[in-house]
């Protein structure tokens, strides 16, 4: 062999070597959200940020919702190994243990995604989450959310007393149970027929979402009085992967997967934020729509009547208990529950 042809074979393996290197780490996590959606987006901008991190070494390929299975299949999906990971909302696994639902969104708990992130980080919510995750072959890696919903309302609501008798359009399930709790007369109705139903005078308040989706769609055109920030629903989004696989890693690849993620949390809740403000000085500018923001006291009212009902839930497995007892902890050691 000479040495040009050896000099040459050298570097076709070099190059070979440095390739392989590059794509050292290679995964493809599914979403529960479309493609294009704004929440999407911000995933997305996760597995560039993971990329830019590792010197393009990890390589997540994000799947919209329903690539490789339904929304409501991704967990066994994962521990099987069909899928690495996903980032989906904790709570459509409830039927499985009903832990997952009153983790995903004790509703009325929080006021602001700060709390709900503070407990997951701070306040024994991670090690909950592997708790409940470990034994169907997951991981759980970090959190983020699409927001605290605003409360859509036709009426003026300056605090518990007043969801006396309104009809509500909420889900079933332990949203509904609160808010019929806390006095109020929850109708179920699909979203799509939310704006009708308002401005038909069917319902009186909503569970919609977010507030700039609310004055994107319309909603606060038929609705003058809308409750922000909202007191009733914050849902945790979880980054989760295949357990074994999360174990195989060096520790310096899951840093870098836990820093993209806590990059990618506050970049989207960040941005959520400032698109609500934006919205919420677009209905004042309106001259039409009225703003209630409920004081800390009403919020407290309403998260001691939600108790009730997610000790409702706490009965329910053990896990489930659990997850009550590490909320009521957390909520009593910052003041936010008696």
């Amino acid at each position: 062999m000479t040495y040009k042809t050896l000099l040459t074979s050298a570097l076709a393996l070099g190059l070979t070597a440095m390739a392989a290197h590059a794509q050292d780490y290679s995964f493809r996590f599914q979403s529960s959200d479309p493609a294009g959606n704004p929440n999407f987006v911000f995933q997305q901008g996760w597995t560039e940020t993971l990329k830019e991190m590792s010197d393009g070494n990890i390589v997540v390929e994000l799947l919209p919702v329903g690539s490789i299975v339904d929304y409501k299949e991704t967990q066994d999906a994962v521990g099987a190994g069909i899928i690495d990971g996903h980032i989906t909302d904790t709570s459509y696994f409830a039927g499985k243990d009903p832990a997952f639902g009153l983790i995903a969104n004790p509703v009325g708990a929080w006021s602001d995604p700060a709390e709900m992130i503070d407990f997951v980080e701070n306040g024994g919510g991670a090690e909950l989450m592997n708790e409940l995750l470990n034994p169907y072959g997951l991981q759980f890696i970090g959190v983020s959310t699409p927001g605290l919903e605003a409360f859509v309302s036709k009426v003026p609501l300056d605090g518990v007393a007043d969801l006396q008798g309104i009809k509500v359009r909420s889900p079933e399930g332990l949203i509904a149970n609160v808010f019929r709790a806390a006095g109020a007369a929850p109708v179920n109705l699909p979203a799509s027929e939310v704006y009708t139903s308002l401005d038909k005078g069917v319902i009186d308040a909503a569970d919609y979402s977010v507030f700039s989706v609310n004055q994107e769609v319309g909603m606060n055109d038929v609705a003058l009085h809308p409750v922000y920030p909202g007191f009733h629903s914050l849902p945790l989004v979880e980054v989760s992967m295949n357990k074994a696989k999360w174990d195989a890693l060096p520790d310096d690849v899951k840093d870098m997967f836990r820093a993209s993620i806590k990059e990618f949390q506050q970049t989207q809740v960040n941005a959520l934020q400032e698109r609500d403000l934006a919205a919420v000085e677009a209905a004042k500018a309106s001259g039409k729509v009225t703003i209630h923001d409920w004081p800390a006291e009403e919020r407290a009212k309403f998260r001691g009547i939600a108790r009730g009902e997610w000790e409702k839930v706490a009965s329910q497995s053990e896990m489930a208990q659990k997850v009550f007892d590490s909320l009521n902890a957390y909520l009593e050691s910052k003041g936010l529950i008696k």
